[in-house]
């Protein structure tokens, strides 16, 4: 009996069996692909619908531009086959350059998980990782509840008001089932 492949599933499965073959430190697969594809589903899409890539983040002390761009090149080889664009990025590099992409300073995050923690809404907050044992890890901080009930909110820490705000507006658009909380003004 043949098994249905499931675009953007299958490839998410792949992408978490291969990873550790990346050898990195404290890596993640985060962002879209994981929380856009649970949206899909909920709302009985094609589970890659809408989703521009996948976030593969990890936690190096070499915060070089050199050794970045040896993971992406390595990533890209290990990663060619999926239907998928995967972007790589050091999250120890991010304070680097953020304030010159996105107009506000960054501290330097302490793991990748912490940048997670930093993303511009709670139901982006959501990660998983291979474990040596070949099992998964998962990391919610928020919780599932946003995500499940398809709520967008804010979190007003790092990411510029212009940042949510654009994301959301491609959301809405993309998944008009969602809620979507206004960026809170300022006291």
């Amino acid at each position: 009996m043949a098994v249905a492949r499931i675009p953007g599933v299958d490839d998410r499965a792949r992408f978490l069996e291969r990873a550790p073959a990346l050898g990195l430190p404290d890596w993640w697969l985060t962002a879209g692909a994981l929380f856009q594809t649970v949206w899909n589903g909920l709302d009985g899409r094609d589970p890659a619908a809408g989703i521009r890539d996948d976030d593969l983040f990890y936690d190096d002390d070499d915060v070089s531009y050199a050794a970045e761009d040896r993971v992406i090149q390595a990533a890209a080889r290990l990663f060619a086959d999926l239907d998928a664009v995967v972007e790589v990025r050091n999250e120890a590099r991010v304070h680097l350059w953020y304030e010159e992409r996105f107009g506000v300073p960054a501290e330097a995050f302490t793991s990748a998980t912490d940048a997670v923690d930093h993303f511009a809404s709670t139901t982006c907050c959501f990660a998983v990782t291979t474990l040596a044992g070949g099992g998964l890890e998962v990391y919610a901080p928020h919780g599932y509840g946003d995500l499940f009930a398809r709520r967008v909110r804010p979190i007003p820490v790092m990411a510029p008001r212009a940042v949510y705000e654009a994301k959301e507006r491609r959301w809405q658009a993309e998944w008009p089932s969602l809620r979507v909380d206004p960026w809170p003004d300022p006291a």
